[in-house]
């Protein structure tokens, strides 16, 4: 009975450490060594705090500040814990809002965040990606046209000059990945951070403004 189990146990145990324990080590170790910013979350420090990630969106409202896209993401309602309450961007509850394209509150919420967006800039179309959550509810980035849309808003609130800002915008875009995989995209934080450090207003800083 012996001669059967052996084997079998032999294998269970070697394949456990090669790819549970030796495996693991190893591409912690490479990724440790080539690319450590990435491994380690992408962060982004200011003044020696960590204030965010690169990968990670943040929920800017203030004016002076460019806006992600909405976030579906929620929270237990500290009122009552069989509840939930919305969080915008909450890292520990990545989820959308499931909801389908006939359901009455997507609609209901698009149509008022069109509305609000058309007041602020009534004369350019309102980017899709400015109305529309992303499947996780942590998307850091919109694209470039939703950062064009902002440009007035954000200029008038920072006494900037608009196409100042524009060439930010552009210089902050980053293209296709290898060149042709996806589209290019605008990291909402990266570039807010830029903002408050090239035109400082009086207000709270970015980091302190997401909400996180």
């Amino acid at each position: 009975m012996l001669n059967h189990f052996r084997p079998a146990i032999v294998l269970f145990v070697l394949f456990t450490a090669l790819t549970g324990v030796a495996y693991p080590l190893a591409m912690t170790g490479i990724a440790q060594k080539l690319f450590p910013h990435q491994a380690n979350g992408s962060l982004i420090e200011q003044n020696g705090k960590v204030i965010g990630s690169n990968l990670i969106g943040q929920n800017f409202t203030a004016e002076q500040y460019f806006h992600g896209r909405p976030s579906a993401t929620t929270d237990t309602d500290p009122n009552d814990s069989t509840k939930t309450v919305p969080a915008p961007y909450n890292a520990a509850n990545s989820s959308g809002s499931n909801a389908g394209p006939t359901a009455k509150s997507l609609i209901d919420r698009v149509k008022d965040d069109t509305a609000k967006l058309k007041a602020e800039n009534p004369n350019a179309p309102v980017p899709v990606d400015l109305v529309t959550t992303s499947g996780s509810g942590l998307d850091p980035h919109i694209s470039p046209a939703a950062a064009e849309f902002q440009v007035p808003r954000v200029a008038k609130a920072r006494g900037l000059p608009e196409e100042a800002l524009r060439q930010l915008v552009a210089e902050h875009t980053e293209g296709r990945t290898l060149g042709f995989l996806g589209e290019p995209v605008v990291n909402v934080l990266a570039l807010n951070l830029v903002l408050d450090e090239q035109a400082p207003v009086k207000a709270a800083p970015a980091a302190a403004d997401a909400g996180h």
